[in-house]
């Protein structure tokens, strides 16, 4: 999953990698209430390259002229891909620019940092001046020293460089991408750096980890992502999870491809009517660690009941790969979300979630959920009977 380079920066800024003073424009008209000083820089938010080539960076120098760029660039398809938004940016005077990414090489299987004396558009002279250094142990800030060195920085430009290197690879790590890139990198005429550009690649195999990227995900388009009988947009779903929508009252969320579907007939036979099922991954995969199973449990709950005519989630769990009283630490945690949205009116939240689980450490695990308000069954045919019965009522 790409970043727009907005989100991208918002992460830079949260590393500590210097950005420009900048705003998200949703519409020309919000250039009226900008912020930033003019003159200053629109750029079109999308996922391709060659923005300034085909006219979505626009410099502008008063409100008028902003307002018509931006107009423009809304309109403006590049690659076929149009903006949803736009970024506004501080103009910013630059002596030298460079190229610097962490990326992830495939074939090493190794984090592979990239510099270049040349940044900014002219990707050919970047490239010939290329230089890497493969991080074959654990990271120590001599890495992106020598990095800086072979790009032939001198000087205070050695550790202000290599400071941004560290503050990328340590993004690069902590949020499982598989590229960190910022092109250009702009040196002011007094040595100061700022990150100009920036491309951020998350894992897709690794959004279950980390909540905060999985809400940036690209949304379905509006005509695609309407729900049947919903007038809401459904929710991207991510690669690793199975989900498939039907038209009953009742989410299902199992583990395991098998699972699913003998609960879904159970339901069927029961009297019941699915509303979708998830299947979040069995137990026989070597790389689904826990953590990341209790993850994907969360991000399961929220996928099944996000239609507003579900009434009932049951959830069906098998235990082994980690005990109940993980897995139900994440149902918990989704209880009481669910509740606090509730009590602040919101009626699509009003979802009754009843557990099945077998287990390990199943005492506790109910008691987590009694907590919480949330009905334990041993019992799988009980609890497809009392699913039914809850959904029928509604």
């Amino acid at each position: 999953m790409d970043l727009l380079e907005y989100q991208a920066k918002e992460l830079f800024r949260e590393m500590g990698i210097p950005v420009l003073p900048s705003q998200r424009i949703d519409h020309p008209r919000d250039l009226k209430g900008l912020k930033i000083p003019y003159p200053v820089v629109l750029k079109s938010q999308v996922r391709a390259g060659g923005r300034g080539r085909a006219g979505g960076i626009k410099f502008v120098a008063n409100t008028i002229d902003a307002v018509a760029a931006a107009q423009n660039i809304f309109h403006l398809p590049i690659n076929t891909e149009y903006p949803e938004v736009l970024l506004a940016e501080a103009k910013y005077d630059t002596d030298r620019e460079f190229y610097l990414a962490v990326v992830l090489d495939r074939t090493a299987r190794r984090p592979l940092l990239l510099g270049s004396s040349q940044g900014g558009t002219s990707t050919e002279l970047a490239m010939e001046q290329m230089q890497q250094v493969v991080v074959d142990e654990g990271f120590s800030p001599f890495y992106a020293r020598r990095l800086t060195l072979k790009m032939g920085c001198t000087g205070p430009l050695i550790e202000a460089v290599s400071d941004i290197v560290e503050k990328m690879y340590l993004l690069f790590v902590e949020k499982d991408l598989d590229l960190v890139e910022i092109n250009p990198l702009g040196i002011s005429p007094g040595g100061e750096v700022m990150a100009l550009d920036g491309k951020v690649t998350v894992n897709d195999e690794a959004l279950g980890r980390h909540a905060s990227l999985l809400q940036l995900q690209p949304k379905t388009h509006p005509d695609e992502g309407l729900l049947a009988g919903s007038d809401s947009p459904v929710m991207a779903v991510p690669s690793e999870l199975n989900f498939v929508e039907l038209d009953g009252n009742i989410g299902l969320l199992c583990n395991g491809a098998g699972l699913t579907m003998a609960t879904l007939d159970l339901v069927y036979a029961a009297g019941g009517k699915p509303a979708n099922f998830v299947n979040i991954g069995g137990e026989c995969r070597w790389d689904l660690t826990p953590e990341l199973l209790c993850d994907r449990i969360k991000l399961g709950l929220a996928l099944v009941s996000q239609k507003k005519n579900v009434q009932v989630v049951l959830v069906n769990l098998l235990g082994g790969l980690c005990s109940c009283t993980q897995a139900v630490e994440a149902i918990a945690h989704y209880q009481k979300q669910s509740q606090r949205e509730t009590a602040t009116g919101n009626p699509q939240t009003q979802v009754t979630v009843i557990v099945r689980l077998y287990g390990s450490e199943i005492d506790q695990a109910r008691e987590i959920l009694q907590a919480v308000e949330v009905t334990v069954v041993e019992n799988l045919d009980e609890a497809i009977a009392l699913s039914v019965s809850l959904a029928t009522n509604a």
